[in-house]
């Protein structure tokens, strides 16, 4: 299935994707959070959809899309972990997972406004493949790993470079600010997906094309790195995991390019959509 909410921002109603359109399923009466993943929501949802789907109303075009899921109980991200991006920064290739955390309210819809924060002069963009964790996790096994994923979505994992780095301390104040993880448009569970390590991941600023890649280049794979996390938290259904980025951005360019005010990014991965942010200037 292909899950999404969609609505006015902070009241969004869940909905899923087929080949006829974007559908309401409010009737279902849950929202995609952290309680409908724990009690296998999604197995529900699907055989809710086959008894009622033909009279679900059609969500007209156009509508607004939220994050195809309610807020998390965290944001977990993956640095450094393709190589071509690693060379690009100048980075040694890392022996084990960089992880670090982006706040739960940086998360926002596929398609709402990048807002550039106070004083940035670096913000940056990074196009990523973001796991959705569908059962509490805790010291699993990588040859389980995958009986923990509910499934995947299209993450923009900006990032404020002056505050990521210069700034000292960790990078979450770099990657943490008021619209900084659009996800989506939807959360395609697994089956949606065939290969998982086989994926094009692209993103352009206003038509020129930054970031091309594949997960086949991923250093660290999605099963380890659930396994791999799980060994240093519990991991909550609903948890998102973004698992890095490919080569191409802002920081890598000499000279280096940053966003700004009215410039366009969009982005996409196999089987995960497409998303656009405009960017715009913080207002107080």
């Amino acid at each position: 299935m292909k899950l999404i909410r969609f609505g006015l921002a902070g009241a969004e109603k869940p909905g899923v994707v087929t080949n006829d359109g974007m559908f309401d399923v409010s009737s279902f009466g849950e929202d995609f959070g952290e309680k409908f993943f724990e009690t296998d929501g999604l197995t529900r949802l699907e055989q809710w959809w086959k008894a009622n789907g033909a009279t679900a109303p059609k969500v007209a075009e156009g509508t607004r899309l939220g994050s195809p899921i309610q807020r998390p109980s965290k944001i977990i991200c993956i640095g450094l972990n393709y190589a071509d991006h690693a060379k690009e920064t100048n980075a040694a290739i890392p022996k084990e997972p960089i992880v670090f955390f982006k706040s739960t309210t940086a998360l926002v819809g596929p398609n709402d406004e990048l807002v550039i924060p106070k004083d940035s002069v670096k913000t940056d963009w990074e196009v990523e493949l973001a796991v959705v964790i569908g059962k509490k996790a805790s010291y699993v096994e990588e040859k389980d790993a995958e009986d923990y994923i509910a499934g995947y979505a299209l993450h923009n994992d900006y990032s404020e470079r002056a505050f990521q780095i210069e700034r000292g301390g960790q990078w979450v104040k770099g990657k943490s600010c008021d619209t900084f993880a659009p996800l989506g448009p939807w959360l395609a569970t697994k089956d949606e997906i065939s290969d998982i390590n086989n994926l094009r991941l692209w993103l352009t600023v206003n038509g020129n094309k930054y970031q091309d890649g594949t997960t086949a280049n991923l250093i660290f794979k999605i099963p380890f790195i659930v396994s791999y996390l799980s060994q240093f938290m519990t991991l909550l259904p609903g948890d998102v995991i973004s698992t890095g980025t490919p080569a191409g951005v802002g920081l890598g360019m000499n000279p280096q390019v940053y966003l700004k005010a009215g410039d366009v990014i969009e982005l996409g991965i196999d089987g995960l959509g497409t998303s656009r942010q405009q960017a715009v200037a913080w207002k107080k």
